[in-house]
């Protein structure tokens, strides 16, 4: 789960970490009295949304006067944001961040990521800050520098002052960065978070750290031990079919092909998406409907894949082990009969009773249906990008 910036630093205040202090506005009306309130004579405003990218989407602006803070909200409140990372359907704009303008020195990069190939959360620094951190380590990896966190010992102040040596910090500089790590890493432990990104971490014209962006990421498996942080989720800025299939313990990730595809198990779905693609095709998702899969579970899923306007074929890929073929084959005939399925469907069922689940199948289905069934995966595939009509040489 993500958070808006202007949550992310309500943390970081939590943790006594050195941040920005803003004000959010959630229409034009409330720009004059943030602004009283912030005082001063110049600000940055800021659109809130989940997607990396807003400076160049013309989303963060300096302004000196109510006039354009106003413009500036004016301009995007109730508007749909696109950059980079949002996806071509942008995301909306319910809020906009306004904070004081910051005296900057230097702008640096500061993170504390969850590495799971270490399993340990490591600290990641740059001195280029305020770019996007991806191309910095494309272009130089070694301009990303990193130390791990013990955690039987827990983060030491030491490993902040080390990355400051690292970034050319002074040795005061380097107490405070060693601070700021230690609170970023228990404030990461504390609230279950999978990341903290500050960028930029700059150095004001006064010669201190100050956070002036942040980023959070929550493991969602933890979430039903941090209610406060629950109550912090836009569900705004989130895919309405990640949403539905999380409501039904599916695990659903949309792409851009046109193959939908239902498959049980993410070891096989990505077999699957993988045979897709060698075969010249596109899938249009992710979708494990896991092991424990009910006929209601199957419905929604064919609810949501059908929710998506670019599949042109559905394939329905599953290894009965724990599940029963045949049950799935019970709930792809009701699902078919319940939601009106308009579009070709390959069924490729294949371990515990699968034969009974393709005569099922065979013998069920209505004649209006396009149906076919499969035993062999590649032929599956082949069939799918066939009546997709989208195969790539």
């Amino acid at each position: 789960m993500n958070l808006h910036e202007y949550q992310s630093k309500q943390l970081l205040h939590e943790a006594g970490v050195p941040a920005a202090e803003g004000v959010v506005v959630r229409s034009v009306g409330e720009v004059a009295g943030a602004l009283e309130k912030i005082g001063g004579d110049k600000w940055v405003v800021k659109v809130q949304v989940h997607a990396g990218g807003r400076g160049k989407a013309g989303g963060v602006k300096l302004v000196d006067s109510a006039a354009e803070a106003e413009e500036f909200a004016r301009r995007w409140l109730g508007q749909k944001m696109t950059t980079y990372q949002s996806g071509g359907d942008g995301l909306p704009v319910n809020a906009v961040l306004i904070e004081p303008c910051t005296d900057i020195e230097r702008e640096l990069y500061l993170a504390a990521i969850l590495d799971r190939d270490t399993r340990r959360i490591v600290i990641m620094a740059s001195a280029e800050g305020g770019v996007e951190i991806e191309a910095v380590a494309a272009r130089d990896p070694e301009a990303i520098k990193r130390s791990a966190v013990d955690l039987i010992a827990g983060p030491m102040p030491w490993q902040g002052r080390e990355l400051a040596h690292q970034l050319g910090l002074s040795p005061a500089q380097g107490r405070q960065m060693g601070d700021i790590v230690v609170r970023l890493v228990n404030l990461m432990l504390r609230r279950d978070l999978t990341l903290i990104e500050i960028n930029p971490l700059v150095v004001t014209g006064a010669g201190d750290l100050f956070c002036l962006d942040a980023k959070f990421n929550v493991d969602e498996g933890a979430l039903h031990r941090q209610a406060g942080l629950v109550d912090m989720r836009d569900k705004t800025q989130e895919d309405e079919r990640e949403m539905h299939a999380a409501e039904w313990s599916l695990n659903y990730v949309a792409l851009d092909g046109s193959i939908g595809c239902m498959v049980n198990g993410a070891g096989l779905a990505m077999a699957t998406m993988d045979m897709i693609q060698i075969n010249g095709g596109a899938p249009a998702n992710f979708l494990d409907v896991g092991g424990g899969t009910t006929s209601e579970r199957v419905t929604e899923a064919f609810k949501i894949i059908l929710s998506d306007q670019a599949v042109r074929v559905i394939l329905i890929n599953i290894f009965g082990g724990i599940v029963r073929c045949d049950l799935i084959a019970e709930g792809v005939l009701k699902a078919i009969a319940d939601v009106g399925v308009g579009l070709p469907v390959v069924v490729r069922l294949q371990g515990n009773r699968h034969q009974q689940g393709l005569k099922m199948i065979a013998d069920g289905a209505p004649s209006s249906a396009e149906i076919y069934t499969e035993v062999d995966l590649q032929r599956a595939a082949e069939r799918c990008v066939e009546l997709a009509g989208e195969k790539r040489t």
